[in-house]
């Protein structure tokens, strides 16, 4: 989950009080978040610098490092989260954001060219008037950015922020799509001006920069959004232009982001300025932007429209465990920034109303999780649930792991799904493309050991197109093969299942015959049919797929599907 690191001094100052660490602790416990760490500024950075740590002084500015729910985008900064904390302890009102009652002919205006559809379709603007920085806040204005291009903006490849100083910058703007040798401007914290694909190479040794290169560099057209007079503001998801850099004396911002994902987009947009507008002259309102499309329809952003949600109250009672009244649930909810009522006369349910704020409130658990935080989990009594067995596939696996381990070998834990290269070539083995699950980023002395877990193959009577299968698998690595470990351990799980031994091609038990498996000795495996369906299969590992996975020594392997003895 997220960290966000905060001078405990300025915190408790937006608390209105102060807290001795286990108090604050606590508050945090209570809140659903968590205190990680507390280190000091100078630690921090002799850290990043990896220099000794100093005994820290009474001078050193208290960092507190807390731990939020990686879905809760308004705890990402020190406003955001003093803010729920402040309606959390009842010490203030849920604040209510608004958009500026301005005419469409008023507002500033974003032209989007039809060409940005063939690298990042979407952007979405606002404005905040009248805001004053202090250098405290302005650094957690940046800092905000960052939190969020690391996380729901998925490195920028979803969503990339631009904020601008709108006093140094003309209306309308556009947005655009052009080849980089077209694109000419100063970047931010440059004198000199580039091209944009001169800004290509600039940039790959630039230890921040360079990581977000790849989203455009392989594009024939980059984004670009310039002001009236082709001033740019920036080169998304890259750099900003050093024109409307802001700074401490900035007084209006015009916030863009620009999109591959236009819910994201917009999300980001709503935590940006809810979360700054507490700086403005006129606090919580934020002044809209018209988005033109090259087809001539228009969207108005930000859309700071709350949303309502009826949950049963029997719902939120029954999946706590604990029985509440309508208007205890409307009291707990309050404290976690969310206007709830009771709605109609028939059965008792609530009427949430969530604020732009909460993108996380999707569907009526998350409104019972925050129930359940704001009554405090400690106090929701403890109860053992009369219905509750072991699945009689985790009872199996338990047993056969029991087994295994009286037998030598040390259980491991891997990952589930790991890249088609390892499940394949490094195999020997040919993909025929209807088996194996296929991700995007996988990642992925004598010795016995194994790991009951689960496999996922494609299934085409599920509804998602894949299932999990519940699999054993078993290795010998030493001095010699093995093979007959190996072998002898077939024997035991066989025996400890109740399974007789049988002649080949009696489906009252299991036998093994021999088999062709291109990531075994030929010679050397065997295929296990048990009722007369294979199941699995064992045998010496080939030289080949030993040196794939850079293993030097001999191995024997087992592979058997534990499902088919349910």
């Amino acid at each position: 989950m997220p960290t966000v690191s905060v001078g405990r001094d300025r915190l408790f100052a937006a608390l209105g009080k102060s807290y001795t660490q286990e108090e604050f602790e606590d508050l945090c416990f209570s809140f659903g978040i968590e205190l990680d760490d507390v280190t000091t500024e100078k630690a921090i950075i002799l850290k990043e610098k990896h220099l000794e740590e100093e005994k820290p002084s009474l001078d050193d500015e208290v960092i507190y490092k807390i731990e939020v729910p990686a879905n809760r985008y308004d705890l990402l900064c020190l406003e955001g989260l003093a803010q729920a904390l402040r309606v959390f302890n009842g010490q203030e009102k849920i604040p209510r954001y608004t958009v500026a009652n301005i005419s469409k002919e008023s507002m500033l205006k974003m032209h989007v060219k039809k060409e940005t559809s063939l690298i990042r379709p979407f952007v979405v603007c606002a404005v905040l008037r009248g805001i004053t920085f202090d250098e405290a806040s302005y650094n957690s204005f940046i800092d905000l950015q960052d939190k969020l291009h690391q996380n729901i903006c998925r490195k920028r490849t979803l969503v990339a922020i631009g904020t601008h100083d709108l006093d140094t910058l003309q209306g309308p703007f556009t947005y655009e799509a052009l080849p980089p040798p077209e694109i000419n401007f100063v970047p931010l914290k440059q004198v000199k001006n580039f091209r944009a694909d001169e800004l290509m190479e600039f940039y790959k040794s630039d230890l921040k920069l360079k990581k977000f290169l790849h989203i455009i560099e392989k594009s024939k057209v980059f984004p670009v959004i310039y002001d009236r007079n082709r001033t740019v503001l920036s080169l998304p998801p890259i750099i900003n232009g050093a024109h409307s850099a802001i700074t401490l004396k900035t007084k209006n911002v015009f916030i863009e982001c620009t999109a591959t994902d236009l819910t994201k987009a917009k999300i980001v947009l709503n935590t940006m300025v809810t979360t700054f507008s507490a700086y403005c002259k006129r606090k919580f309102e934020v002044e809209p932007v018209e988005v033109i499309s090259y087809d001539g329809s228009s969207s108005v952003y930000p859309d700071l429209s709350e949303y309502n949600m009826e949950v049963p109250l029997s719902y939120i009672s029954g999946s706590i465990g604990v029985p509440l009244e309508v208007d205890e649930v409307t009291s707990l909810l309050y404290r976690m920034q969310l206007h709830a009522e009771q709605a109609g006369l028939g059965e008792k349910k609530i009427s949430v109303c969530v604020p732009p704020t909460r993108s996380d409130i999707l569907h009526p658990c998350d409104v019972m999780e925050d129930v359940a935080i704001a009554y405090g989990y400690n106090n929701i009594p403890r109860r053992k649930l009369s219905s509750l067995k072991p699945l009689p596939l985790n009872q199996l696996s338990d047993l056969i792991r029991c087994e295994i381990a009286m037998n030598g070998f040390t259980e491991v834990l891997t990952w589930i799904l790991c890249s088609k290269k390892e499940n394949f070539e490094m195999l020997n083995r040919k993909d025929d493309k209807s088996t194996a699950v296929i991700i995007g980023n996988p990642r992925s002395s004598d010795f016995e050991i194994f790991e009951v877990g689960d496999v996922v193959l494609l299934d085409d009577k599920k509804d998602v197109g894949a299932s999990n299968r519940r699999l054993l698998a078993a290795l010998y690595c030493g001095a010699n093969s093995g093979f007959e470990l190996i072998h002898s351990l077939v024997d035991r799980i066989m025996e400890v299942m109740g399974t007789p031994f049988v002649p080949v091609g009696n489906k009252t038990g299991y036998f093994i015959e021999l088999s062709d498996e291109p990531e075994f000795l030929s010679g050397r495996q065997a295929k296990i049919i048990y009722k007369g369906r294979r199941i699995g299969i064992f045998g010496i590992v080939h030289p080949e797929v030993l040196n794939n996975f850079d293993i030097p020594d001999p191995c024997s392997f087992l592979e058997l599907d534990i499902e088919s003895f349910l």
